[in-house]
């Protein structure tokens, strides 16, 4: 090896493999809060930050299933805690996933309702319900959820 020059190092001064993103990143988009606190900008993981929890989608589908109030949720077959719960459907309504308004039928209590937003997650619960029922043994579909 010629004087001066280390023999390269695995790892080292080489060009990322050449992949081809699963989604296009938007370039020149304002960076939230929410956003700064991220892993990465890498869409799955994006995601995950978001709903990669063990409750967070089960709360989605049973919006998807019709139920609107807490105690509904609360009644859910997975038994989610009901301080879990509270912090989901907040933040899924910082997240702009879900909306709450005052119940019309249940004084004090609130009514929530999937998004634009939050309705574009059917076909990933589809996806997911469709390879768990593939997949997964003892997985029966319970929930019947209409289309979005």
């Amino acid at each position: 090896m010629a004087r001066g020059r280390s023999a390269p190092v695995l790892g080292r001064n080489r060009s990322p493999p050449r992949t081809r993103p699963l989604h296009r990143l938007h370039q020149g988009a304002r960076v939230s809060r929410t956003q700064k606190a991220r892993r990465s900008p890498c869409p799955i993981a994006c995601a995950l930050d978001i709903m990669g929890d063990r409750w967070t989608l089960v709360v989605v589908r049973d919006l998807f299933a019709g139920k609107t109030h807490y105690h509904q949720f609360a009644a859910s077959p997975e038994r989610i805690a009901t301080n879990i719960l509270a912090q989901r459907l907040k933040m899924l309504e910082e997240q702009g996933v879900v909306t709450a308004r005052k119940s019309a039928a249940r004084a004090g209590s609130s009514e929530y309702s999937l998004t634009e937003k939050g309705r574009a997650l059917y076909p990933v619960l589809e996806a997911m319900a469709a390879w768990s029922l593939k997949h997964v043994k003892g997985t029966k579909a319970l929930i019947q959820v209409p289309v979005a």
